[in-house]
């Protein structure tokens, strides 16, 4: 994705922001250190893939290099045998400790031949050269690789990030002996899951993104055959544009014939059709690559993607060499050094991004390249930033042994406590969906082509509302570090037959907490900053099955549990742990209806009623927490 032409990288997954910060360098080094060469390489079904190779000047018969290989469905360029990017690899500091870096554009995109499908199908059981899928086509690519490209010496790695990152976990599944590491960073595992739906709740934040990943190219090029801006709003409020549009259903005058928007529109719930697509359930016992996992905390696109694949190696495949990295970063953005490293309004330390380049990924990928490639790598097996006390910290394993569970309960009378009230009484609000809870208090962002600062913001203009429920702690007489993983158990009622239960972990500083010298946005006060560190949604129609879809009983109690992505943050001594519950979160994800139907993207308008909501005092979190750890 780094390597994108501009109008490119402004379409990817990776968000329009992800490169804004530092300009890119001349394309000098490249160009003086590489030689590139542009080729087809032929999959064992025919289809032609267009692909670039970029080989070290110095290699020769006593100098043999390892291979770094991304896929990618954005775009190889710049095309053209004379034409480099500003950087190769992941990192200026692989680039210059010398690799064969191969890009490859994915079947039915770009200079590549064949049709275009979304997250395509694994299928784990090929009968002939027709059954083809990523794993295959890596297996292909990567076996031409090894036999024709001068003085390699055998060796391939594979890294990613979002899409790239999917295609580098579905490359795990080739299962080619020359594929020693694959990293995939910001992995999509699961559109059910992850980036287009939550728990299959649309997100309809990712409204613009369809005419990228829906339109069908007739040949193959290197220009753009979409129109990236096809849904042209005469405002620039996303909130509002998303309200007036009405129910999903009148989507259809944008994108009646984009076929992923069809896709989407015909399988609401988790079928053939997904499952199909999902990566975890096909990874098997004898993983061969040794795999680094990378994700960001404040991820607003594929945070449950990199927990997901880390902990199915794990669980699958033990003996596989299987370690997870994640940092204080939004999607993507350890791919590129910002100096003060922030997300949103909080700043986490200088240079972060570099070091996890330079001791971190380039450490991992010369290990088993170019080093003698056992599991003696020098890193642990989890390297994770701690987002509060804001320092990398390792792990042996993740979910760390050390953790013990804690309930904290959503009390009555709004207090978060570790013990339940002997009468658990309940806490009531009306949701109007024509009235929903914005998901960001940032209206310059709701129009981006996916979202981003809301994972960590201030969470106060949602707090204040009578739609949003608030339970908190007293102030905290000792550091508190939660670490691992997040249970909602949820106790509800409702007078409607469906509903969305929103629940978000945040992180409530003191009041006489200082602005740092980088906030981004000088009208934000850090004093009292309610900074989300976690949320998660959950349609309660799949409270019992993703498959099959079930109504609430109007005032009936019910239990709705889910599970909110991983955690490693300190609340610090003076803070408060904060919990909202909500039931509208607009535009990050689409209205409910409140009346249960079939389809909710064919919901009429009339299905759009007002519900009274209420969570009973039984109703807790159950987290995982850590000793603290003093340095």
């Amino acid at each position: 994705m780094k390597r994108c032409t501009p109008l490119i990288w402004l379409l990817t997954l990776c968000s329009l922001s992800l490169f804004a910060q530092t300009p890119a360098p001349p394309a000098t080094y490249p160009k003086e250190h590489y030689t590139k060469q542009e080729i087809y390489i032929t999959m064992r079904d025919g289809v032609k893939l267009f692909t670039a190779i970029y080989s070290p000047k110095d290699a020769g018969a006593g100098k043999k290099y390892p291979i770094m290989m991304q896929r990618t469905c954005y775009s190889v360029a710049p095309y053209g045998a004379g034409n480099y990017p500003a950087r190769l690899g992941p990192s200026e500091t692989m680039m210059k400790q010398g690799y064969i870096f191969v890009y490859q554009d994915v079947r039915g995109r770009w200079k590549s031949q064949g049709t275009w499908t979304n997250m395509t199908p694994v299928l784990d059981k090929k009968q002939g050269k027709k059954d083809v899928d990523e794993g295959s086509d890596t297996f292909d690519t990567i076996d031409w690789l090894v036999k024709k490209v001068a003085h390699n010496n055998g060796r391939v790695g594979q890294w990613g990030i979002s899409y790239p990152g999917f295609y580098t976990a579905a490359g795990i599944l080739s299962n080619h002996p020359a594929l020693k590491a694959s990293s995939p960073q910001a992995p999509v595992s699961d559109f059910f899951f992850d980036d287009f739906h939550h728990n299959g709740a649309f997100l309809q934040s990712y409204l613009f993104t369809y005419p990228v990943f829906g339109v069908q190219k007739q040949d193959t090029t290197s220009k753009s055959w979409y129109d990236a801006s096809f849904i042209k709003p005469a405002t620039k409020d996303g909130y509002q544009f998303m309200l007036d549009m009405g129910p999903l259903k009148n989507v259809d005058k944008y994108y009646g014939d984009n076929f992923f928007w069809q896709e989407t529109v015909n399988h609401p719930n988790y079928d053939a059709f997904w499952k199909q697509r999902g990566l975890p359930e096909h990874y098997k016992a004898g993983v061969k690559p040794a795999v680094m996992t990378v994700g960001g905390w404040f991820d607003a696109e594929d945070l449950r993607g990199p927990l997901s694949i880390y902990k199915t190696i794990e669980q699958k495949s033990p003996g596989t060499y299987n370690t997870l990295v994640m940092g204080p970063f939004g999607h993507g953005r350890w791919s590129r050094e910002t100096g003060h490293t922030l997300h949103s309004n909080v700043y986490f330390g200088d240079s972060i991004a570099t070091f996890y380049q330079r001791n971190i990924e380039a450490k991992f990928f010369a290990h088993f390249l170019k080093g003698n490639g056992d599991k003696n790598s020098g890193l642990p097996e989890a390297y994770l930033f701690d987002t509060g006390n804001k320092r990398w910290e390792t792990f042996p394993q993740w979910p760390a042994a050390t953790a013990t569970h804690q309930k904290l309960y959503l009390s009555a009378n709004g207090k978060l406590d570790a013990q339940p009230a002997a009468t658990p009484g309940a806490l009531s609000f009306v949701s109007d969906p024509l009235k929903p809870v914005p998901y960001t208090d940032d209206l310059t962002t709701t129009m981006g082509f996916t979202p981003f600062n809301y994972m960590s913001e201030d969470q106060r203009f949602a707090g204040r509302r009578p739609d949003v429920l608030v339970y908190q702690t007293d102030i905290l007489a000792n550091d508190v570090t939660l670490g691992g993983e997040i249970m909602a158990k949820l106790q509800v009622a409702t007078t409607g037959t469906d509903a969305d239960w929103v629940v978000k972990l945040i992180d409530v500083y003191p009041p006489d907490e200082a602005n740092h010298a980088y906030l981004p946005n000088k009208n934000i006060m850090l004093s009292n900053y309610w900074q989300m560190v976690r949320s998660e949604v959950m349609p309660a129609r799949f409270r019992h099955s993703f498959e099959k879809p079930e109504p609430l009983v109007a005032n009936e109690k019910t239990a709705v549990d889910f599970r909110l992505q991983d955690v490693l943050h300190t609340f610090k001594k003076g803070h408060r742990i904060m919990v909202q519950v909500q039931s509208t979160w607009f535009p990050l994800i689409a209205r409910n209806p409140q009346t249960f139907v079939e389809n909710p993207y064919k919901a009429n308008e009339s299905d759009y009623v007002k519900a009274t909501h209420s969570v009973f005092g039984d109703s807790f979190l159950d987290v995982e927490v850590l000793p603290t750890i003093v340095k």
